[in-house]
């Protein structure tokens, strides 16, 4: 999604198949794409009514995801309530250095990792410098999860949103202009390649990126800051696996952003600002929105970063980063993603109807989100969202086994990564 900071622009299988019966009218379709045919008409769609199924769903996952993670599994069983909550939390902070009280929670093993923004950074040497002090704090021998590389990252799209000098320089649109399309999608692949690379060179991990929005209207919410590859499915489909593959051939894990679709959403509806609504039928957002995910998803892509836009016609009651009907129904049943799911930021105005920083990381992990990402680069944000976690897992409402087994998945993605 979008920060208006000085640090810069942007933040933001095991699957079950439910044969549904898909309603709604469809609403402002995009031309066409270059590269493929139309997109198929939806087969399916999980309805608002089967958080039942969607929760056992979820747990039938975590309990497989926990089978096949033997190493972590046994990691997790033996991490203390903070710990394990903390395994689930990305934290920022604010300044050049990072403060002490967030080298205390890595080292006591409660962090997943941190995300950077342009505020944490003023050269080469002192950035490579912080990130050295956080991985030290990680390899201390409090940590429990010590062999495991934190999750560094940040968002480096490309064009205007960079976090870091340095590659990807062109922008998603810019590289969705290109024609042929043949080169479009070399020119993709070469950023991805690129922003591996440069991330790497700083002891990054993860890239906050592509998005995959499909945009609707010149200068709307993506399209103003260059941040969509095209307003055809297929071009955005080819050009976003594209950028995953070689970036994570670069081993920098890729994040598809921001399921199911912010391309409908005008210039002033901003999600890190203001509650957002899009009203798109049901069979829009699966055949155009939800598209460009199943390219990511067979190419591999490793997280995906869900929205905090409302969907009425997949959940007429929470945002998407809140609906196990969209996260559990549309993301995991549908289009089969086993990765690891990710918010936007838990901070955004688009959340201020859901209570405190504590209440919305418990309504994200109840709803089928594993990483909860604070954004605010402030570590006691961040401690708030253990806090709220904690409170789930000792009462109850998130269950231990598939808690741990989340865990597990987590530690997985970390082991994958270079430290």
């Amino acid at each position: 999604m979008l920060w208006s900071k000085t640090s810069g622009m942007t933040v933001c299988a095991l699957a079950l198949i439910v044969t549904l019966l898909c309603t709604g009218a469809d609403v402002g379709h995009p031309a066409a794409p270059e590269s493929a045919g139309d997109p198929p008409a939806p087969a399916s769609h999980v309805h608002a009514g089967n958080e039942a199924l969607i929760g056992e769903s979820l747990i039938d996952y975590a309990s497989e995801l926990a089978a096949s993670q033997s190493a972590e599994s046994a990691l997790a069983a033996r991490m203390s309530v903070p710990q394990l909550a903390g395994q689930r939390v990305i934290y920022s902070y604010s300044g050049l250095t990072p403060p002490a009280g967030l080298l205390k929670l890595i080292r006591e093993g409660e962090a997943a990792g941190v995300i950077f923004f342009g505020g944490n950074f003023k050269n080469r040497a002192q950035f490579i410098r912080a990130v050295g002090d956080l991985v030290a704090a990680n390899d201390s021998r409090s940590n429990p999860a010590r062999a495991y590389p934190l999750l560094l990252m940040t968002d480096q799209e490309g064009g205007l949103v960079r976090r870091l000098p340095g590659a990807p320089v062109l922008s998603e649109k810019q590289i969705g202009e290109i024609r042929p399309i043949a080169s479009a999608e070399a020119a993709a692949a070469h950023a991805g390649a690129a922003a591996a690379a440069n991330l790497l060179s700083y002891r990054l991990n993860v890239n906050l990126a592509p998005v995959l929005d499909v945009f609707r209207k010149p200068g709307d919410f993506d399209d103003q800051y260059q941040r969509s590859y095209s307003m055809r499915p297929g071009v955005v489909s080819a050009l976003g696996a594209d950028f995953i593959k070689a970036q994570q051939k670069g081993k920098v894990a890729a994040t598809a952003k921001h399921f199911p679709g912010l391309g409908a959403a005008t210039a002033a509806q901003n999600t890190d600002e203001v509650p957002v609504t899009l009203k798109l039928s049901a069979a829009t957002i699966e055949r155009f929105d939800e598209y460009p995910y199943r390219a990511a998803i067979s190419a591999g892509v490793k997280l995906v970063m869900v929205s905090w836009a409302k969907y009425p016609a997949l959940d007429p009651k929470f945002p998407a980063g809140l609906s196990s009907t969209i996260v559990q129904g549309q993301l995991r049943t549908r289009l089969g993603f086993t990765g690891v799911t990710i918010t936007d930021a838990i901070g955004a105005g688009a959340l201020r109807d859901y209570g405190t920083t504590q209440n919305r990381a418990l309504l994200a992990a109840e709803a089928g989100m594993e990483l909860i990402l604070s954004a605010g680069e402030n570590p006691q944000e961040g401690a708030n969202c253990l806090a709220g976690l904690e409170k789930g897992y000792t009462s109850g409402k998130l269950g231990a086994a598939a808690f741990k087994a989340v865990v597990a998945q987590i530690l997985a993605l970390r082991k994958s990564l270079p430290v």
